[in-house]
């Protein structure tokens, strides 16, 4: 695989785009700001060991923002793993590009896109799927993308405070491709049907 996906830049919607209307840098950066503080406050690794990764995984960080799972999972798949950080806003890949340079991270990879991952069909031991699903426009075809490129046995970890449980629950498995495999504290785990 190539040292990084090259996407064209995503500048908006685009007709059949699976994300709502981009954000604006300045919305991105105080969005940043604050997930730097709860960051602080709650460590992203506590809510990692939810999800059971594993040294050797390959993981996506889907709609990975300004990156702030992106070196505690990189850590957890060590150097035999992968982290791909995708995410529609310029800002945000910069910003997981700044944390990859400045902590020399050989591991991790960025994808620039509002929906494809262009990663191959089960690729993936999991993927992670926190707060952004409630900012998706077109659900399902998300849904279908991660359910392509996770492997059989392949994890979706998901948590959107934005959700109520039910929502959460009825919305990603209604299409028949996922369903409910455990419930843990803070992230709910999902499995390919």
């Amino acid at each position: 695989m190539p040292a990084a996906v090259a996407q064209k830049p995503f500048t908006g919607v685009k007709k059949g785009s699976a994300m709502r209307r981009g954000q604006s840098n300045l919305g991105f950066r105080l969005m940043a700001l604050a997930y730097r503080l709860r960051d602080f406050r709650l460590s992203r690794k506590i809510i990692l060991e939810e999800v059971g990764i594993r040294p050797g995984f390959r993981v996506l960080d889907y709609g990975c923002g300004p990156g702030g799972y992106v070196f505690p999972t990189a850590r957890l798949v060590g150097e035999a793993g992968k982290v791909y950080a995708l995410d529609r806003h310029p800002l945000a890949i910069e910003s997981v590009k700044k944390i990859v340079s400045g902590r020399q991270m050989s591991n991790v990879e960025t994808i620039l896109s509002d929906c494809q991952t262009g990663l191959p069909d089960n690729s993936l031991d999991a993927v992670l799927l926190y707060d952004v699903f409630h900012h998706l426009r077109d659900k399902k075809r998300v849904l279908k993308e991660l359910h392509r490129v996770l492997k059989q046995d392949g994890i979706l970890s998901f948590s959107d405070h934005h959700m109520k449980e039910s929502q959460i629950v009825s919305q990603v498995t209604s299409g028949g491709l996922f369903k409910l495999s455990k419930k843990g504290r803070r992230t709910y785990t999902f499995s390919k049907n």
